[in-house]
């Protein structure tokens, strides 16, 4: 247990920062802080935990390379940190040291980040995902950088269905098409 801090009910890492949900749904953040990822309104880094401005309601937390995600209980996501290839998902690529809203998800009921992108499951099955797509990351079949979330799967001929509960993974499945004439 950190000293200034109880009631811790999940946890999660960035690279260089570290996070924490409070069972009165407050979310709290320390460590490196260079672009905003510990969501206090600054770029100090801090050695204690420090609560995330405006946000209550967390339900889980997710670190990326410099930037944080939280999934609200009305299944709303919001992002802060760096956003220089758009995984804050806010339709900008302008850093943040205070949460945003991500754009165009309802109904997310989990959350991850990778180095710079993020990812959102929704209650429907779907995927999805925003930020750095270098190396196809956000699985759109481009790899054209995304700041606002798209539809993994979109794109090619069959979308995988991710199971985050079971741990399962069906790979993309190949379909050919031909057209009838008469």
């Amino acid at each position: 247990q950190l000293a200034s801090l109880s009631g811790i009910t999940s946890i999660a890492a960035g690279s260089i920062h570290s996070l924490a949900v409070k069972n009165d749904g407050t979310a709290w953040a320390w460590g490196r802080n260079v672009a905003g990822q510990l969501g206090d309104g600054t770029t100090a880094d801090k050695s204690s935990p420090v609560q995330v401005t405006g946000l209550s309601g967390i339900t889980a937390l997710a670190g990326g390379g410099s930037h944080s995600l939280a999934r609200k209980n009305d299944g709303t996501v919001w992002a802060w940190g760096n956003n220089s290839y758009g995984e804050l998902g806010n339709g900008t690529n302008t850093s943040r040291n205070t949460p945003a809203q991500t754009a165009l998800l309802s109904s997310v009921t989990a959350v991850a980040a990778g180095g710079s992108h993020s990812l959102a499951f929704r209650s429907d099955g779907s995927a999805w995902a925003w930020g750095s797509n270098r190396n196809g990351q956000l699985g759109n079949a481009s790899n054209t950088d995304s700041n606002v979330p798209v539809l993994v799967g979109a794109g090619v001929a069959a979308a995988p269905v991710l199971s985050p509960g079971d741990g399962t993974y069906n790979p993309p499945q190949r379909v050919s098409m031909s057209s009838a004439t008469s």
